[in-house]
């Protein structure tokens, strides 16, 4: 059987894509740096690799006697120093693509970013070849994309990139935590009244996509948007989310020209006097909760055969249920 190296292993993502390979044969090597939560990962048909895919020497070891490699890990965080990401996003990536180069490992799966899209306006049924390459929102966008060119610049690399939207599920450490929070103290911030048309993900459907990317043959050399295929306004998914959690949601009705003017001028003064902590407001924040964004999915499903498995409505249920035993 197989044997995949998982990258990102204990992350949100990673530890769903290695129960997702688990569950259909994989043999399965999980790769992080800390090693408490790689110890807790290992069982039967999962090997741990601790060290950093930073570090090229140790990335190209990790990548030995392996026949696939599916990369999860990367510094995904709206705000920080342009190097920071550079390494891990941009370095770090080809450092597990020379590995596989040396090692002659069959398939290269590269978990990108849908923030590649974003603009300061309105886009639905964006396609794969809809990318902005001169965006320059934040330091993450930049280094996605730039990865992503020098993995198709690369000769002789079977690789494959994933471009999942909005994951949530039990264990999300971002987006509904993050809105938990913003609604316990000032109100979730809302735009025209919240109908702009959003995409979201269960973290389960992204897992079984980027299984089938490692057995499609038509997968390779090929870019692929995964949504759950279910658009619906922001505040219609607010509201069901809220219901089933048991919360009276609260809203910040906000005017979104001058909250991303504002944005930008905070931005500018967090580069000038080098502040690291994520501002309150940024421009990428802003266009992702004020215009509507919806990816299209058809290419997945015509050449993976992808049909999602899990609804959002089971995805939200599922989540509210853990919370409420929490």
């Amino acid at each position: 059987m197989a044997r995949i190296l998982v990258t990102g292993a204990y992350g949100f993502l990673g530890k769903y894509v290695i129960e997702e390979l688990v569950s259909h044969g994989y043999d399965v090597l999980a790769f992080g740096r800390n090693e408490q939560k790689m110890k807790a990962l290992k069982r039967e048909r999962v090997d741990i690799f601790i060290g950093d895919f930073c570090n090229k020497e140790v990335a190209i070891k990790a990548t030995e006697g392996v026949d696939a490699v599916i990369h999860c890990g990367a510094l995904s965080t709206i705000w920080g120093k342009r190097n920071d990401f550079i390494n891990a996003n941009v370095r770090g990536t080809m450092n597990l693509v020379e590995g596989c180069l040396q090692h002659q490992v069959k398939r290269f799966v590269y978990v990108s970013s849908p923030s590649i899209y974003a603009r300061k306006a309105n886009r639905l049924d964006i396609k794969e070849t809809d990318v902005y390459e001169s965006n320059t929102l934040n330091f993450y966008i930049e280094s996605k994309i730039i990865a992503e060119q020098q993995i198709k610049a690369t000769a002789n690399l079977d690789w494959v990139i994933v471009r999942p939207r909005g994951l949530f599920g039990v264990g999300d450490p971002s987006i509904i935590p993050r809105l938990i929070r913003a609604n316990a103290k000032i109100g979730i911030p809302l735009f025209n009244n919240g109908r702009n048309i959003v995409d979201m993900t269960c973290v389960e459907n992204v897992a079984y996509a980027l299984r089938l990317c490692l057995e499609s043959p038509n997968a390779v050399g090929n870019s692929y948007n995964i949504t759950n295929g279910e658009p619906k306004p922001f505040k219609e998914i607010l509201e069901t989310l809220f219901n089933s959690l048991g919360v009276q949601p609260n809203y910040l009705k906000l005017n979104s020209e001058v909250l991303y003017a504002l944005s930008c001028l905070i931005e500018r003064l967090y580069k000038i006097f080098r502040i690291y902590k994520e501002p309150i407001f940024t421009k990428y924040g802003i266009c992702t909760l004020a215009y509507s964004q919806t990816l299209d999915i058809s290419k997945a499903r015509n050449e993976l055969n992808y049909v999602p498995q899990m609804t959002l409505q089971e995805g939200i249920m599922k989540y509210a249920e853990q919370y409420n035993k929490a």
